[in-house]
């Protein structure tokens, strides 16, 4: 592998200011694009231009292919910053970034140098596997649909973890070029994701492009690298959502004085001391969501630096993002109450945060059930233990 120009710093603070400088860099475009997106059921071509332009898509990359690298930490700033300027072009980046740097962990030298030879690219994928690859000279021939392909329709290439009669699972890496995509994105909320289903119809991937999803460590990175699923991802979901929640709290705070109720008048949300508790206690959640999420993951990744991580601090990290969601899902409830006849308009922002909160809380990766295994944890009734 040819040496990569790296513009990211390995120190952790460092990494993390220029990271959030990035944001700040793509804060305008990312915002001209946010209605477009809605409209399109994708991201506009505003938003994909500053994602690119900024470089947040590297964020979960290896140092030795340019990525960032950066602490599962540092990744919740990143994130929540962009979603308080549009969740759609942040869901596309933490996803664009889990994919394209999973694939770049694993990959040999000189797949890493033919897929960088066109300059960094964009990633889409699942995470669930599915279809069959079958055995052919010098590869293998697959077939499969996978769902929630969120950004693959401005993506360069697509990896999808494939059953297959070699390894019990690839993930496959293709160029978007060669995958049929559904137009099926019609949902309640994230529209601008463009998280379509995307097929390979017979399609020869060969075995360099053909990772053993199954293997042993990967080749370069560092304890990121060695979290493996689900803990390399855990962060993303439980940082979006509270940063949803405190999306909601600025908007209604934003709105509260001159928001009245009433039909002769009424008076101001901010004079409400019902509005007042939920916004005070609101904030406090979202602040321990966020302590909560940070504190798990400092554990899990600090398990990582020698090896796979502690499986019972993976379920931890799990049980918080699930919390996180649930508590988002509740405050937003919560305050739309507030919110008053227009919120039931199109394109009012409280309207618009409820949709998509109520659609990433469909997802796996928060799946309640995580709670009944972090039990067993704690009460150590399964195999890994206690928690310390």
């Amino acid at each position: 592998m040819s040496a990569h120009e790296n513009e990211f710093p390995r120190d952790r603070e460092a990494n993390r200011a220029h990271l959030l400088a990035a944001v700040d860099s793509a804060a305008d475009a990312l915002t001209a694009g946010r209605d477009e997106s809605e409209k399109l059921r994708r991201l506009s071509p505003t938003s994909v231009e500053a994602l690119r332009s900024s470089g947040l898509f590297k964020m979960k990359s290896p140092h030795e292919v340019g990525g960032a690298e950066a602490h599962p930490v540092t990744q919740m700033d990143v994130i929540e910053a962009v979603t308080m300027i549009d969740p759609a072009a942040a869901w596309c980046m933490f996803i664009t970034s889990a994919v394209t740097g999973g694939v770049f962990a694993s990959l040999s030298d000189d797949s890493v140098d033919e897929v960088l030879a066109d300059g960094f690219p964009f990633m889409a994928g699942s995470l669930r596997a599915g279809g069959q690859a079958r055995r052919v000279d010098g590869g293998y021939r697959v077939s499969g649909r996978w769902a929630w392909g969120s950004g693959v329709e401005h993506s360069d290439w697509v990896a999808v973890p494939v059953f297959s009669d070699g390894p019990p699972v690839i993930r496959a890496l293709v160029p978007t070029n060669e995958v049929i995509l559904h137009d099926n994105w019609h949902t309640l909320g994230m529209r601008g994701t463009g998280s379509c289903d995307c097929e390979l119809d017979d399609v020869f991937v060969p075995d360099r492009f053909a990772i053993d999803a199954l293997g042993g460590g990967p080749p370069r990175g560092g304890a990121l690298m060695r979290l493996g699923l689900p803990a390399y991802v855990v962060n993303e979901h439980g940082s979006f959502a509270y940063a949803l929640g405190r999306s909601a709290l600025q908007t209604m705070t934003e709105t509260a004085i001159e928001k009245k109720r009433g039909y002769l008048g009424g008076v101001s949300l901010a004079d409400r001391q019902v509005f007042q508790r939920a916004i005070g206690q609101g904030t406090i959640r979202m602040n321990a969501c966020a302590l909560a999420m940070a504190e798990s993951l400092e554990r899990m990744f600090d398990s990582a630096a020698a090896g796979p991580p502690d499986p019972a601090l993976v379920t931890e990290a799990q049980a918080a993002a699930v919390w996180c969601t649930d508590e988002a899902v509740d405050l937003v409830s919560e305050l739309f109450r507030f919110t008053g006849g227009s919120a039931v308009m199109d394109g009012n922002e409280m309207q618009r945060i409820l949709r998509d909160i109520y659609t990433v809380q469909s997802h796996l990766m928060v799946s309640a059930v995580t709670y009944e295994q972090y039990g067993q944890i704690v009460l150590g009734t399964t195999e890994g233990g206690k928690l310390p």
